[in-house]
């Protein structure tokens, strides 16, 4: 039998969390190998096993998988999580797309100085509740069904409760224009797996502080 999924990268969400996420969705164990030093990411880079010099970096199935989407889309089809043809599968990528590009915005918050944080802040609820929410609320409405594509779950729904949560980190009511959206929280959230996933002591790592800001920010020399 092969060994459990190892994760390369430093103590927190970062572009590790999405890949976190969805391998508890699909019930599978990992381990985890921090980067907590300069000379920890060097060690990595100078083994010859990050293809780009970059992490996050994935030990699975005999490959040492880097480049987060290619991680992702790998577990997703591997687990059944990637629709069932090429069209479920483009409906998919699609809606994953526009949660990554949300997640992103919030994923580089902690990182921009204070001057510009809040005005970024506002941009990110804007964008949340005009731009990507009235998507999947839309989409739910339209053919009816408990999730995104195919009515079973899949990756898009994964990355979609992900990205919720973290906009509710930044607006806890952000939902309230969004009935559907809630009702698919709510459904989604206790899936045992990701039930699991959302207790305390699980794998899943706490929003950045300005702490974790000031490692990150030594480790990657930025």
């Amino acid at each position: 039998m092969a060994g459990k999924p190892k994760l390369h990268y430093t103590k927190g969400r970062g572009k590790m969390e999405s890949i976190r996420w969805l391998l508890a969705a699909a019930g599978v164990e990992f381990e985890e190998e921090f980067i907590e030093t300069k000379e920890d990411l060097e060690k990595l880079r100078n083994d010859g096993v990050l293809m780009f010099q970059q992490v996050p970096m994935v030990e699975i199935d005999g490959m040492k998988m880097v480049q987060t989407r290619a991680i992702l889309s790998y577990i997703a089809a591997k687990y059944n999580l990637y629709g069932k043809d090429l069209k479920e599968r483009a409906w998919i990528d699609m809606y994953v797309e526009g949660t990554t590009d949300l997640m992103g915005m919030i994923m580089y918050l902690p990182f921009q100085p204070s001057d510009t944080k809040e005005k970024n802040l506002a941009l990110i609820i804007e964008r949340a509740t005009t731009r990507y929410f009235p998507v999947y609320e839309k989409a739910l409405k339209d053919h009816g069904h408990d999730y995104l594509v195919g009515n079973k779950l899949s990756w898009a729904d994964i990355h979609l409760l992900e990205a919720i949560l973290m906009v509710e980190e930044c607006k806890p009511d952000i939902l309230s224009a969004f009935p559907l959206l809630q009702a698919f929280k709510g459904r989604t959230s206790n899936i045992p797996t990701i039930k699991k996933f959302l207790q305390p002591g699980s794998q899943r790592k706490p929003p950045t502080d300005e702490k974790f800001v000031a490692i990150v920010r030594k480790i990657f020399n930025i």
